[in-house]
């Protein structure tokens, strides 16, 4: 061989040596890889919540006509919607004192401010129903005897498991997806990646905190209405987003 070839040879080998030194390995590399999915569907199920409230001198003829009017309000939702669950909750009474003037209170026969004026009666409604297309039809017949005090929307159980396992799917795609965008950019084969752990709660030290999205709800007030045609409600159920967080610990060989 001669001289000019070996020292070519020569520089070719500390060229390549040089670099081989200088590329850094990742072989046995511990990645940490946070991966999220949702899934949004609209809702299926909604819990409305009716109200009655009475006052008057007599405890007892407010506590009638609350009675009365909440035992025509279920009857009214019953027809309406007749697979509707229905649960009465809230039942109170409370007495009405005399308000106290501002200023210097007098003194004479301070224990008169404590005698009661009045007494408030009042009970609570809650109807959780599937029928959501009938919804407002119902709601105006209720109102005509009850007042509409909340309405909240969310997906049933049987919907949000079913949504559970498409949240999970998306969940992992999004981990694989992931995965391979590292192995790239780390100049490495997606088969040399080896997954050692999946926190699906994404408890870890490296994994924030990850709030569920809550449900829409919407809240209004009515007026007591009388017995008087009364126009249907305006509904919009909307939807739910339910995301998750997952954490992996990704090796490379």
């Amino acid at each position: 061989m001669s001289i000019k070839k070996l020292v070519l040879l020569t520089a070719l080998s500390a060229a390549l040596s040089a670099q081989a030194q200088s590329a850094p390995t990742t072989s046995g590399t511990l990645v940490i890889v946070p991966a999220f999915g949702e899934v949004k569907h609209a809702n299926d199920e909604a819990t409305v919540t009716f109200a009655v409230e009475e006052q008057d001198k007599d405890r007892a003829a407010a506590t009638a006509r609350v009675n009365q009017k909440m035992k025509q309000g279920t009857d009214i939702v019953r027809r309406e919607d007749p697979q509707a669950e229905l649960k009465t909750v809230g039942y109170y009474t409370y007495p009405v004192y005399p308000e106290v003037p501002d200023g210097p209170r007098p003194l004479a026969n301070p224990a008169a401010r404590r005698i009661p004026i009045g007494w408030r009666v009042g009970q609570y409604l809650e109807v959780k129903t599937r029928n959501l297309q009938a919804l407002p039809k119902t709601a105006a017949a209720a109102q005509k005897v009850v007042n509409l005090n909340g309405i909240d929307y969310h997906l049933s159980p049987e919907l949000q498991k079913r949504l559970d396992d498409e949240r999970i799917a998306a969940t992992y795609r999004n981990l694989n997806e992931r995965i391979a965008s590292i192995a790239r950019a780390m100049g490495r084969n997606v088969n040399d990646a080896v997954i050692d752990t999946v926190d699906f709660e994404g408890s870890g030290n490296y994994a924030g905190g990850q709030a569920e999205a809550a449900p829409a709800m919407m809240r209004m007030s009515a007026k007591r209405a009388d017995m008087a045609e009364m126009p249907e409600p305006s509904f919009e159920p909307g939807e739910t987003t339910l995301q998750m967080r997952l954490v992996g610990k990704v090796k490379f060989r």
